[in-house]
């Protein structure tokens, strides 16, 4: 086989594997609620603002690097029930204990599906799930590009922490989370992530 036409092979095996990651990573992307910036980009940290908004919530106890994936179940039984859209990210709060102990993976973590609208109300809710609505926030946020590894969330801190030493101008003012944007069918390559800490001005 010539050279030209292997590199013609090449080239279109390329571009065919890119659509399929394009068309999985689109697929699997649901709308964030209303008033949501957008996803921080990949190693940046920046200050963000969110507006109120409404989730379904389930505490879940125990590893911490499985917390998202344990309330994912009954949290997907509670919007299929409802007929409520899933919306992006799946929320994960993490305990406060992990800002100051980066070897912590025991504890209690609550997982939260967000609802597009404060409109929305549940007509049914099983005994294990709390509908709340969460207050405005400041947060900072550090963007993360790859696999949803709890190890990545514990290097997120680290970084956000070194960015509080370095602005004394902001307090911490509640527990650490984590935002997942993409669903289990997109490659590890394409997840996206926000790793934040809510910070008030001093």
């Amino acid at each position: 086989m010539k050279l030209g036409q292997s590199l013609l092979i090449v080239g279109v095996l390329a571009i065919g594997v890119g659509t399929l990651l394009l068309g999985a990573y689109s697929a699997a992307s649901a709308p964030l609620p209303e008033g949501f910036p957008p996803p921080t980009a990949d190693g940046a940290i920046e200050i963000k603002q969110y507006p109120e908004y409404r989730a379904a919530t389930v505490q879940v106890s125990g590893n911490l690097a499985n917390a998202s994936s344990r309330g994912f179940s009954p949290l997907f039984r509670h919007i299929s029930s409802n007929d409520i859209s899933m919306t992006a990210p799946v929320e994960t709060r993490y305990p406060t204990v992990t800002l100051q102990d980066n070897s912590t993976t025991q504890g209690e973590a609550t997982v939260s599906f967000l609802y597009r609208s404060l409109n929305i109300v549940p007509q049914e809710v099983a005994q294990n799930v709390l509908v709340e609505d969460i207050p405005a926030m400041t947060v900072v946020s550090v963007g993360v590009r790859g696999g949803y590894d709890y190890e990545i969330y514990t290097r997120g801190i680290q970084q956000l922490q070194a960015w509080l030493a370095a602005h004394p101008d902001y307090a911490i003012a509640g527990p650490p989370r984590r935002f997942f944007y993409d669903g289990p069918y997109v490659p590890n390559l394409l997840k996206r992530s926000d790793i934040q800490i809510p910070v008030e001005r001093r």
